[in-house]
């Protein structure tokens, strides 16, 4: 059944708004942060699928650095300060951290040293990530919130 006039220039306006928001997309300033939104995904030593696998990531949530943008790929950081591309498409806005370091990490319940011990964190553990404050994050882990001091934390703008 052909598409009628009606149909057809609600889908050619839907076309345009897309790409005009990937366009969009890609004028984002450099640096800023992301998160793995996919279970699997490949790091390459270039900006397309043409370009040889240099890493396999299987950790959704992880915190990224993006450092350059180009077309439908990123340049990331990741925690361990290996670099590579990635398809934009499987980054995430969202913000998370990991929390880095020796030894546990106290969360606490408000961003003080005084305040209350909930738990403590092994380094690697990922959250999301809250507001930071005075060298304090909040952080959310599997529906815990707490307070973690920031240098614990790689994926805060103090990195």
């Amino acid at each position: 059944m052909p598409l009628s006039l009606r149909t057809f220039v609600p889908i050619i306006a839907l076309a345009f708004a897309s790409q005009s928001y990937g366009a969009a997309a890609q004028d984002r300033e450099v640096p800023y942060w992301a998160s793995i939104r996919a279970s699997e995904m490949n790091m390459r030593v270039g900006p397309s699928a043409d370009y040889k696998i240099k890493w396999v990531y299987r950790r959704a949530g992880l915190p990224v650095k993006v450092v350059r943008v180009h077309e439908g790929w990123r340049l990331i950081q990741d925690p361990d300060g290996a670099t590579g591309w990635v398809v934009a498409r499987l980054l995430s806005p969202e913000r998370t951290g990991i929390v880095v370091g020796e030894g546990l990490a106290a969360v606490r319940g408000s961003a003080s040293e005084e305040g209350e011990l909930r738990w403590r964190l092994e380094p690697g553990v990922v959250g999301d990530l809250g507001d930071c404050d005075d060298g304090w994050c909040e952080m959310d882990i599997d529906g815990r919130r707490g307070w973690v001091r920031e240098n614990r934390i790689w994926g805060t703008d103090a990195d």
